[in-house]
C-alpha cells in the first residue's frame, strides 16, 4: 500500500512538472511564478510620513517634467528602519539610461519614505553624479490625486492583491506615464543605446505577448490615447489574484483592441495607427528561459552577438537575482554592465 501511494504522488509530481513545461509562456508568468519566487507583501509604509531624514518628496510644482523627454524607475518595496536599499544591479540599470540618453530625466521614484541605508549610499552617491537623474520619494495616495485613479486606489482594491508590491509597480508605471509622458523602464533593465529617439512604443517578450517592461508614450494625440486606454484598462480590468494581469495584461489588451488583431506578430506600426511595438530581439533578446545564459561564459560570444543587435536587455531578477557574480569575471552580464554602468560597477565590491 506504502509502495502505491509513492508511486502514484510521484505520478502526480510528474504530471505537474509536465503541465509547467508545456505551458505558455504567458500562463507561466501570469500564474506560475508568483508561487515559485514569493513576495514580501507589506505595504504599510504606502500610508507612513515621509521621514526628515529620508529622500525629499517628489514636489509637483518643483520636481514635475517640463516635457516628455523622461525616464521613469519605480522602486515599490517597504524597507525596515536600516533604510532604503537600492542594490547595484538596480543602481546599473537607472546609470545606463542616465548614461545613454544624457539629454533625457531619468527619475528614480520610491514609495517607502525611509532614509538611505548605509549600504546603499555609494550606489546613490554614483547615481547623483548624473546631472540628469533625480531621485525622489513618493506618497501613492498624493501621486493618484485627482487621476482617473484616484477614487479606484482610495478604495483599497490594492491591499486586496496577492503581490500589491509588484501590482503597484505595474499601476505606476501607467499612472506615470499618464501623468508626464516618456518611458519607464523595470530596474532590471540595462539599456545599451540611446532612447532619446523613441516614442509611442512597447515590445514583445515572445511573439505571444507584449511586454511592459520597456514601454514608452508621449505628450502627442497617440501617446495620450494610449495613456488614456491603459488606465481605463488598470481601473476596469485589474486582478488582484494573477500576476502578469495589470503589467504586461494591460499593454497587451490595449494594442489589441488600438490594432484590431489579437496577434502580436501582425502589430505593424501602420496597423497599430504610428505606434511601435519591437520585435522580441529589442528589449527581451535573450528569453526569461534562458536567462541563465547572462551568467555563463559557455556559449558567451554567442549571447553577446545576440545582445549587440539589441537596444536593452533584460535580466528577469524575479529569476537572477541571487545569482552572484564576480566584478573580474567574463560572462556576459558583466561584459554589459562594465561598459553601460561604469561608476555602478567600479564601485560595487567585489560581486556585482
Amino acid at each position: 500500500m506504502k509502495m502505491k501511494k509513492r508511486l502514484l504522488l510521484c505520478f502526480l509530481c510528474a504530471i505537474i512538472l509536465f503541465i509547467l513545461m508545456v505551458s505558455t509562456d504567458n500562463d507561466f508568468i501570469q500564474h506560475v511564478s508568483p508561487f515559485v519566487i514569493g513576495d514580501w507583501n507589506d505595504i504599510t509604509c504606502y500610508e507612513e510620513e515621509s521621514a526628515s531624514n529620508g529622500l525629499p518628496d517628489f514636489d509637483p510644482e518643483l520636481d514635475k517634467p517640463t516635457t516628455d523627454r523622461n525616464i521613469f524607475f519605480h522602486e515599490t518595496s517597504c524597507f525596515d528602519e536600516d533604510g532604503l536599499v537600492l542594490n547595484a544591479r538596480q543602481a546599473c540599470a537607472v546609470e545606463s539610461a542616465a548614461k545613454m540618453n544624457p539629454n533625457m530625466n531619468v527619475y528614480l521614484l520610491f514609495v517607502s519614505p525611509s532614509k538611505i541605508s548605509n549600504q546603499s549610499r555609494e550606489m546613490f552617491h554614483q547615481l547623483q553624479s548624473y546631472s540628469n537623474v533625480r531621485i525622489r520619494h513618493i506618497k501613492p495616495e498624493e501621486y493618484v490625486k485627482n487621476t482617473p485613479l484616484d477614487l479606484w486606489y482610495r478604495s483599497g482594491v490594492l491591499k486586496k492583491s496577492r503581490w500589491p508590491r509588484s501590482h503597484m509597480s505595474d499601476i505606476l508605471r501607467y499612472l506615470t506615464l499618464w501623468k508626464y509622458g516618456g518611458i519607464y523602464l523595470d530596474l532590471d533593465v540595462v539599456v545599451i543605446t540611446s532612447f532619446e529617439h523613441l516614442t509611442n512604443f512597447a515590445g514583445a517578450e515572445d511573439w505571444d505577448n507584449v511586454a511592459a517592461g520597456v514601454v514608452g508614450f508621449d505628450a502627442t494625440a497617440l501617446g495620450r490615447r494610449i495613456a488614456d486606454a491603459c488606465i481605463r484598462d488598470v481601473r476596469a480590468n485589474f486582478r488582484g489574484d494573477i500576476w502578469g494581469n495589470n503589467g504586461p495584461g494591460v499593454i497587451t489588451r490595449t494594442l489589441q483592441k488600438l490594432c484590431s488583431t489579437k496577434h502580436v506578430r501582425d502589430m505593424t506600426t501602420s496597423r497599430c495607427h504610428g505606434f511601435k511595438v519591437f520585435s522580441p530581439s529589442a528589449f527581451y533578446p535573450i528569453h526569461y528561459k534562458k536567462w541563465k545564459v547572462y551568467f555563463k561564459t559557455k556559449d558567451r560570444n554567442k549571447t553577446m552577438k545576440i545582445v549587440e543587435k539589441a537596444m536593452a536587455i533584460h535580466v528577469w531578477n524575479k529569476f537572477s537575482k541571487s545569482e552572484k557574480v564576480n566584478v573580474n569575471s567574463d560572462v556576459p552580464y558583466v561584459i554589459i554592465a562594465r561598459k553601460h554602468c561604469p561608476r555602478i560597477f567600479n564601485n560595487c565590491g567585489e560581486v556585482f
